[in-house]
């Protein structure tokens, strides 16, 4: 079962805007053992892609990608639709098999890992977060968050222990038991987001976080994304908005016809 399997899409009613995020501890995105967590693995490679093609039919989405992201590193994506950014972040989630050419995430070779496994590695190590939530409409929102962890074999109690306290780091604790489709657009991200911080990813992929949200939830979430990366967890973003980029990021890796046509460092604005 694949990650996109795992979450279904949620509602997005208009409800009053949610209250400011505070701030992330280290606690919430430091490993759970040794060799597991973001902080361990500073210094190093967490993303190594290498001549990466993709082809549907006579359709090449990625030809010949190389890419490297360092371990704390902020990476953000850009290009127009159609130009292999989506495509380039699901086979960096091991959502879709390349055509040739390599990928590594946390040192682990993902073309050698069968599907059973890759779903197993993802829900470990890599944490998503997507424009439309996809947040389980039947489960409340602890529910929504402690289902990460016990898809890996975490026992329940425990999984929704670390759930309320993510919760309560990013001001929602009193939205525990809330359904999506009562949450807003901002509170509903936030959801999702601690959903992908359960497991402690080495790697946090961001699609389009912030484009189903109005400007006041978008610049909650983009805050979020800042303080996550400022405490050393790893984050790569694919989106349109050149502010989320330059405020979140501190590559730009721009492209286009399925290559990448240019990177740079950012300093990251205000």
């Amino acid at each position: 079962m694949s990650v996109a399997a795992d979450y279904l899409q949620g509602l997005t009613p208009r409800t009053p805007t949610p209250p400011t995020v505070p701030v992330m501890t280290t606690e919430h995105i430091r490993g759970a053992a040794p060799g597991t967590g973001p902080a361990t693995v500073r210094g190093q490679d967490v993303v190594q892609v290498r001549g990466l093609r993709k082809e549907y039919g006579d359709t090449v989405a990625l030809d010949g990608v190389t890419l490297e992201i360092g371990a704390g590193e902020a990476v953000a994506v850009m290009g127009p639709s159609g130009c292999g950014k989506s495509t380039l972040l699901n086979m960096i989630a091991g959502l879709d098999r390349p055509s040739a050419g390599s990928v590594r995430v946390h040192g682990e070779d993902l073309g050698s890992i069968n599907e059973t496994g890759l779903a197993l590695f993802r829900r470990r190590r890599i944490g998503m977060i997507f424009q439309f939530f996809n947040l389980i409409d039947d489960l409340p929102a602890i529910d929504n968050i402690a289902l990460a962890a016990q898809l890996t074999g975490t026992p329940a109690r425990q999984a929704r222990r670390r759930a309320l306290e993510l919760l309560d780091e990013l001001g929602i604790a009193d939205r525990r038991n809330v359904y999506p489709a009562a949450l807003s657009g901002g509170e509903r991200q936030r959801v999702a987001v601690a959903r992908a911080l359960m497991n402690r990813p080495a790697l946090l992929l961001a699609d389009e976080p912030t484009g189903a949200l109005d400007s006041h939830a978008g610049e909650q979430v983009m805050d979020l994304l800042i303080d996550l990366n400022q405490l050393g967890q790893t984050l790569m973003l694919v989106t349109h908005d050149r502010r989320l980029a330059t405020r979140c990021a501190s590559r730009l890796v721009t492209m286009a016809d399925g290559r990448i046509t240019g990177e740079r460092t950012l300093e990251r604005s205000a």
